[in-house]
């Protein structure tokens, strides 16, 4: 393409609302943490390897009937609050910045519970309540 001559009207994307097609026989609660899977479709996160981080899911998503791609939902980017893990695989606020790893739709760990965990996001900060996960 040549070099402009004129303005142009260049398309915009904010980056942190997202979609994306829900796998087949899933339903995704709103407020979860969500992760595409190896086909592209977005699952619940859970204790599994593979799994690319979403973020949170803006709505419940009910493809419980349909096929891959069925129902497709909305996915945001952000720091989010979910529970904190316990014992060994706790986050303390020693963590904040690492990599913290999900147990499941709601909850995140210290650690990848020895290679059987994907990475939920970035710990952004840690409260009496929970992790705060930084989603990018």
């Amino acid at each position: 393409m040549p070099p402009l001559t004129t303005d142009r009207r260049t398309q915009e994307r904010n980056g942190d609302v997202r979609e994306y097609p829900v796998k087949a026989s899933t339903i995704i609660y709103a407020g979860a943490m969500a992760a595409l899977d190896a086909t592209g479709h977005v699952v619940p996160f859970t204790t599994a390897t593979g799994l690319v981080s979403l973020g949170r899911a803006e709505s419940r998503l009910d493809n419980s009937g349909g096929i891959d791609g069925a129902v497709t939902g909305r996915f945001k980017a952000g720091i989010f609050r979910f529970d904190n893990s316990a014992a060994a695989d706790q986050i303390t606020s020693a963590d904040i910045g690492a990599d913290c790893y999900a147990v499941d739709d709601q909850t995140v760990a210290k650690t990848d519970g020895t290679g059987t965990r994907s990475v939920a996001g970035k710990v952004f900060d840690v409260d009496s309540v929970g992790v705060w996960v930084e989603f990018a």
